[in-house]
C-alpha cells in the first residue's frame, strides 16, 4: 500500500485531459512544468490523461511516448503522482520515475499542511454496477491485456483504434443531472474520516459541496477548458483554479 504522503503548498492538480488525435493541450502544459514557466514541487495527474494509455498495449505506449518521456523527465525535479483512471492503467509498466496509484489503492490518503486529511481518487471506483466492477477487474489483468495486445498488434491495432474512434464521438463537457445524489450514493463506500476532503476527477463537473460529512471536490476536465488546480494553503486550504 502507498504510505501517507504530504501535499505541499503550491501543488498542481490536473484531471481528465483525455489527450487524443484532436486534443494536444496537455503536452504544452507539461512543457511549461518542465521549463519551470509553471513552478511547482508536486504534480498530481488525476487520471484519464489520455483516451488510451495502458500497460501491455504497445500501440498506446508508442503513440504517447514523447509524453511518457517528458513526464519521467519532470519527475527528476518534481514529485509526480499519477492516479490511474479508466482510460490509463497498468502504468507501472509505462513510467520509470513517478508514483503510480492504481485503482485498488484509491482513495489514497494524503495530509495537507500536517493537519488536513485529503483523499484522492480518479473517481471511477464505486461508480458502476456489479458488471462494471467485474469488467474493470478483468480489463486491468495483465494476462487479459497481453492477450488483447497480441490480437491488436496482429490486426493492425483495430481494437485500440476502435476505442479511440468511439472516444471521439463522446461529449465529455456536459453537466450531469443530480450529480450530488450520485456522489452521495457512492461516498458510503469510502472508509475515510468525517470532515476530510475527497478530491476526484472522472466526472468533469468542476463542482464542490459537502456530502455526508465530507468536503467533496470534483475537478474540472482539462480537456474542456485547460484548467488546473493549485493548492494555496494560505487561503484556508483551498484549491484554486487556474487556466493554462
Amino acid at each position: 500500500m502507498l504510505m501517507c504522503h504530504k501535499i505541499k503548498n503550491g501543488a498542481i492538480f490536473i484531471a481528465d485531459a483525455h489527450e487524443n488525435d484532436r486534443r494536444d493541450k496537455l503536452y504544452s502544459f507539461l512543457q511549461k512544468i518542465e521549463s519551470k514557466q509553471i513552478a511547482t514541487s508536486q504534480l498530481f495527474l488525476m487520471g484519464d490523461m489520455f483516451d488510451l494509455l495502458i500497460g501491455h498495449i504497445k500501440y498506446s505506449q508508442n503513440k504517447w511516448q514523447k509524453y511518457i518521456d517528458l513526464i519521467d523527465k519532470i519527475a527528476l525535479h518534481v514529485e509526480v503522482f499519477y492516479l490511474e483512471g479508466n482510460h490509463d492503467f497498468q502504468l507501472s509498466y509505462v513510467f520509470k520515475n513517478i508514483n503510480i496509484i492504481p485503482i485498488k489503492q484509491q482513495p489514497a490518503h494524503f495530509i495537507l499542511e500536517d493537519k488536513t486529511d485529503i483523499y484522492l481518487s480518479h473517481g471511477d471506483k464505486y461508480s458502476g454496477d456489479f458488471l462494471y466492477i467485474v469488467y474493470t477487474k478483468l480489463i486491468r489483468s495483465s494476462v487479459v491485456l497481453k492477450i488483447l495486445n497480441f490480437i491488436d498488434t496482429r490486426k493492425e491495432n483495430f481494437i485500440s483504434k476502435k476505442i479511440e474512434n468511439d472516444q471521439h464521438k463522446k461529449s465529455i463537457c456536459t453537466k450531469i443531472k443530480n450529480f450530488e445524489d450520485i456522489v452521495r450514493k457512492k461516498i458510503v463506500h469510502f472508509k475515510v474520516r468525517k470532515g476530510s476532503f475527497i478530491v476526484e476527477g472522472h466526472y468533469h463537473q468542476n463542482h464542490s459541496f459537502v456530502v455526508n460529512g465530507y468536503n467533496y471536490i470534483n475537478l474540472p476536465s482539462f480537456a474542456c477548458n485547460q484548467s488546473y488546480f493549485i493548492v494555496e494553503c494560505y487561503q484556508h486550504d483551498k484549491f484554486t483554479s487556474k487556466l493554462l
